[in-house]
């Protein structure tokens, strides 16, 4: 009969019991040493055999809703592995799936770890190259997709085949997912064992400074190591949480596979084609959220809209990528009486520095390092510790069960060279700057690459960012360093500016006056430009690129407004 891992539920349930105690639950956490393991089997399975008839799974899509119970996806996890092992897929070969939020997506994810094989998980807004790109480097064997997306693999080999999701007809060549209908009542058996360091998820990066790295996770540092996340979220059993996330990048396994499932809660998915934050609000009360995740640009949209009329059953609200405007989470806590609480992490790792349920909030900052988690702030220049502010490291002794395996150069060679930069000196770095506090508390200072000094002052640009925002007029802003005779650099913003607001220079001084208003002298946004940001596919600003148009530029851009222009 399957059941919970019991190591695995003991580390859960401290955890649970702690959340309002933050001293006590990281002083006292340790993680699971789990030799053998599967999440399926040894975890999804136990929920299904406690809660068969708890909701697993819920997909709002309009006016369609799908409902699955734990003991259904289950049983239909068991039947996409079979399926998959009689198509020739075995364990340790590489699955590309290339799904959006469609119940499948879950059913693929449950049912190749169920059989050993490891998911390439990839978002369908990728081009026809990106795609190309994982097949090759990631050496996929097979693929899953939409059938609206078939022809974007007209021209990619994949050794075992390709199943087809959705459309009336089974294009050619292509095989016909509906066939796992076949399975539903095949042994659950599959050969083999897995090992707790064994391979389950390839993730490319989202490429912001360069070519997207390979992030390779076990069955443990992903589906054990998000016990740091459940603690940072504050999820507990029967919990319905709803997270704002695409498929294909590390958030979306976060918070809608893992760490709900970790807490024995449901997976609420809210589908849509064009974000509409009123529909948002009318899910979030008729489906009786509890814990709600989403992205800064999302709470934005959300306070535009009335909150208050709003009766949620909301006990925790969350929000990751870059800390959120003050005056949003004011907003928030005016309408909803919570406050919502940052947190931050990498594909690399789960959720490491975070506010927790219960503890002080700081605007601005991201919070304290999370349960398993031993950080460390060391210069970038020195390679020395520092009490207060530097690249944010891990210490490897012990090594957290979250952290990746490693960066790989194919599925079947690490990466030598970036691993040793990534591992040196005992501790990960995470290639992120940032200061922390009296009370241990962090706040992200910047990328190690785009933090640059102007007339010898450290400049953030992401500090700099942060002000910019704050403007009516600016719906997004990067700050670079821009070449300047006197000063080395001066920190230049590029602009994408909110609607009804024109691109002139009444419109760059009012801008560059706010600025002026509330940052120091040495930290002033000195030149501004109008125009779109180049960013990767998950929307992360490509700064580099940037960077590079700085330094290749002889003489003053076209568009280009200056602080020196205006009187003051």
């Amino acid at each position: 009969m399957p059941s919970l891992n019991r190591h695995l539920r003991a580390a859960r349930d401290f955890l649970v019991k702690h959340r309002d105690d933050y001293e006590v639950a990281h002083a006292g956490f340790s993680w699971p040493e789990l030799p053998l393991f599967n999440f399926a089997t040894d975890w999804f399975d136990g929920l299904a055999e406690e809660n068969p008839d708890g909701v697993a799974l819920w997909v709002v899509d309009g006016a369609q809703e799908t409902r699955l119970t734990f003991r259904e996806l289950a049983d239909r996890s068991v039947a996409v592995a079979q399926y998959l092992h009689h198509l020739g897929l075995r364990r340790g070969d590489r699955l590309l799936v290339v799904l959006g939020n469609v119940v499948p997506l879950w059913e693929v994810m449950l049912g190749a770890i169920r059989l050993g094989a490891v998911v390439i998980p990839a978002t369908p807004q990728l081009s026809a190259g990106d795609l190309a790109d994982r097949v090759g480097r990631g050496d996929a064997r097979m693929l899953v997709a939409d059938a609206a997306d078939v022809d974007k693999f007209a021209d990619l080999d994949l050794p075992l085949g390709r199943l087809v999701i959705g459309g009336d007809t089974v294009p050619e060549g292509w095989l016909d997912y509906r066939r796992v209908e076949d399975f539903l009542h095949a042994d659950r058996h599959l050969p083999g064992v897995s090992k707790g360091d064994d391979p389950v998820l390839l993730y490319f990066t989202s490429g912001t400074t360069a070519l997207p790295k390979l992030v390779e996770h076990s069955q443990t540092s992903y589906p054990v190591g998000h016990l740091s996340t459940l603690y940072w979220m504050g999820l507990q059993p029967g919990d319905v949480h709803l997270n704002i996330s695409s498929p294909g990048w590390g958030k979306h396994a976060w918070s809608n596979f893992f760490t709900p499932w970790l807490a024995g809660a449901t997976v609420l998915v809210h589908t849509y084609t064009r974000f509409d934050p009123d529909v948002l609000l009318e899910v979030l009360v008729r489906c009786g959220v509890t814990t709600f995740c989403a992205p800064p640009t999302v709470w934005r949209m959300l306070v535009q809209t009335d909150l208050a009329a709003s009766r949620t059953a909301l006990r925790e609200v969350l929000s990751a990528g870059e800390p959120l405007n003050p005056e949003v989470i004011d907003r928030v806590r005016d309408a909803w009486g919570l406050t919502i609480r940052d947190g931050y992490g990498q594909t690399e790792t789960t959720a490491q520095v975070g506010n927790p349920p219960g503890a002080r909030v700081k605007t601005g900052s991201m919070g304290r390092p999370l349960p398993g988690y031993d950080v460390v702030l060391v210069d970038p220049a020195s390679g020395e510790v520092s009490a207060t502010e530097g690249e944010l490291c891990l210490r490897l002794d012990p090594r957290p069960v979250a952290l990746m395996k490693g960066y790989k150069a194919t599925a079947d060679t690490f990466d030598d060279a970036l691993n040793t930069e990534s591992f040196a000196g005992g501790v990960y770095h995470t290639g992120d700057v940032v200061s922390r506090d009296e009370d241990g508390y962090l706040t992200y200072v910047g990328r190690a690459d785009d933090v640059f000094k102007s007339s010898d002052y450290k400049i953030s640009p992401f500090e700099l960012e942060s002000v910019l925002i704050e403007h009516p007029a600016v719906a997004e802003a990067a700050v670079v360093a821009a070449p300047d005779p006197i000063r080395l650099a001066v920190p230049k913003a590029y602009v994408i500016l909110a609607a009804g607001h024109a691109p002139d220079a009444e419109t760059a001084r009012s801008i560059l006056a706010h600025a002026r208003s509330h940052l120091a002298p040495y930290r002033r946004v000195r030149r501004l430009e109008f125009g779109e940001l180049p960013k990767t596919i998950s929307g992360k600003i490509r700064r580099v690129e940037l960077r590079e148009a700085e330094e290749a530029r002889d003489g003053r851009a076209p568009g280009e407004f200056r602080d020196s222009d205006f009187e003051w």
